[in-house]
């Protein structure tokens, strides 16, 4: 047999560990789901001890290690993907000194200091003063610089999830600039640090001594420590390669290597994203990633909180779905599908807008539900809440097209929400387009699998790693009468209701105080 590559995904819920071969076949995978994924000291915080994470890596590579058998021994090199936006302060030992803190946290610091007028001016004249404000509030770095000043001053490196596990695998502080995606002072377009001069390094002044070493996708990072394979039986000495963080890698592991195919990933957080040769903003100071694959970039458009709609769903309002899925022994998700097939496309005039929290581009920004009717039921609600993150999905695939002057003809699929055939048709049906699911439910990891085998050798290149790697299960096309109907309704009503109800919301957070402004 020949060489396989062994990769890491830490989700926010999960970690899991996978075998992958040069054709992108999972050999061998295992899981570890967080019975408690995060703590809170505090309302809206989230935090996780950084040995918990690498306490997990450890458990699913020795599960793996108990049944991978032979494939084992044919492990060429290892790579790990992680979430998003999750830091954590290190000291010169690489000893977490706080507990990271993830991506869902929502404390925010009281920030006062005035910025230099001359950006305050900038800001001003681009329309983007509220928007930097809220992200000065938002930004973690400034949270500790505020509040725990004895922390941040014995801070060595201020690492993503990502960079503190490469230390924990390999004993080097260093980061993929793929996987630099949070509230710090990057350059995107040049994929390294900003200088302190840059436009946008005021919003949070990480001093540029705490900030770890970078390198590019594919490239080998370091060795497995003795140490580290002691821990978690990974074999000692075998290449760590750099990837990019999960979003990055679940956009590659579904073949989306140009602006003419879109990823749609359908999970906890909404997100839509094409790989792009050019650097373009989709929304001003909301730069596209780094791409996995160097000299490239993701731009997104993120709908916060999307599919975990479906959760919120089943717990309100599914309780006699969930106990008939149970009787049956199959999921709540596959008996709430049923709740889709009775209701029409429209949801006989009910439109969901999805916008849970505020964002940059509409920052006054709260959930609606409107054109309620005596003839609506509980499937009308959950059609329209599927409807309406599909739209939000779509306006974004509108912004991508329009800010990158390109034409998005196909789109890609995954995430927990993809697996519902029902979800995905309806979906195929208000983009109007073609929409494809891979085979693999794992596609974070096969995107990593991709980068690590392109890095040592197993295929020329990334591009020729993903052609040979990524595999298709379905194909849903839209229908044109029930996209029709859509169309309409996308454009004579959903893209209407923010501008409409946004004096509104201003109203209901000056009278209630929520969301604070």
């Amino acid at each position: 047999m020949d060489a396989v590559v062994l990769t890491f995904d830490i989700g926010t819920q999960s970690c899991r560990a996978a075998i992958v071969d040069d054709k992108g076949t999972i050999l061998s995978q295992t899981q570890e789901k967080f019975v408690s994924p995060y703590f809170s000291k505090n309302p809206g915080w989230a935090e996780q001890t950084g040995q918990f994470y690498w306490d997990s890596i450890c458990k699913v590579s020795k599960q793996l290690q108990a049944n991978a058998g032979e494939l084992w021994n044919k492990i060429a090199a290892v790579s790990i993907t992680t979430i998003r936006d999750t830091t954590i302060c290190v000291d010169e030992s690489g000893t977490p000194l706080r507990p990271a803190i993830l991506w869902l946290d929502k404390r925010e610091a009281s920030v006062s200091e005035p910025l230099p007028l001359v950006k305050q001016a900038l800001f001003t004249a681009t329309g983007m003063r509220e928007s930097v404000a809220l992200i000065r509030k938002i930004s973690v770095c400034n949270w500790i610089m505020q509040n725990e000043p004895e922390i941040w001053k014995k801070t060595y490196k201020y690492l993503m999830l990502s960079g503190y596990m490469h230390f924990c695998l390999c004993g080097k502080m260093i980061d993929s600039t793929a996987s630099i995606i949070g509230h710090v002072p990057f350059d995107y377009k040049k994929r390294c640090w900003q200088k302190t001069s840059d436009l946008t390094y005021c919003i949070f002044p990480i001093p540029r001594e705490k900030f770890c070493e970078l390198c590019e996708p594919g490239d080998i990072i370091g060795k497995i420590t003795r140490t580290a394979s002691e821990q978690s039986g990974i074999p000692e000495g075998l290449p760590l390669v750099a990837t990019g963080s999960d979003k990055g890698c679940e956009t590659l592991g579904m073949g989306v290597i140009d602006t003419s195919m879109a990823s749609l990933s359908f999970g906890t957080t909404a997100t839509v994203q094409t790989t792009s040769a050019s650097y373009y903003e989709a929304i001003p100071l909301m730069p596209p990633y780094p791409a996995p694959i160097p000299g490239h970039y993701n731009p997104e458009i993120e709908i916060f909180r999307g599919y975990w709609m479906i959760t919120w769903f089943k717990n309100e309002f599914a309780h006699k779905e969930v106990e008939t899925a149970h009787a049956k022994g199959i999921l709540p998700e596959e008996a709430l599908d049923s709740l889709l097939t009775q209701a029409p496309p429209g949801s006989m005039g009910l439109v969901v807008q999805p916008y849970w929290g505020p964002g940059l581009n509409h920052p006054d920004a709260k959930g609606a539900m409107i054109g309620f009717g005596d003839v609506h039921t509980k499937a009308h609600v959950y059609r329209a809440v599927i409807e309406g993150l599909a739209f939000a999905l779509l306006e974004g695939v509108h912004i991508l097209e329009k800010k990158g002057n390109t034409r998005i003809r196909k789109l890609a699929v995954s995430g927990g929400a993809s697996q519902s055939d029902q979800i995905c048709q309806i979906s195929a049906d208000i983009f109007d387009r073609p929409l494809v699911r891979g085979k693999t439910t794992e596609t974070s990891g096969l995107g990593a699998a991709i980068v690590t085998s392109a890095g040592v050798g197993l295929h020329p290149s990334i591009r020729q790693a993903m052609e040979s790697m990524v595999s298709y299960d379905r194909i849903f096309e839209p229908d044109p009468e029930r996209s029709l109907i859509y169309r309409e309704l996308f454009e004579n009503v959903y893209l209407g209701i923010y501008k409409a109800l946004k004096p509104l919301y201003r109203n209901i957070r000056d009278i209630t105080g929520y969301p604070e402004s």
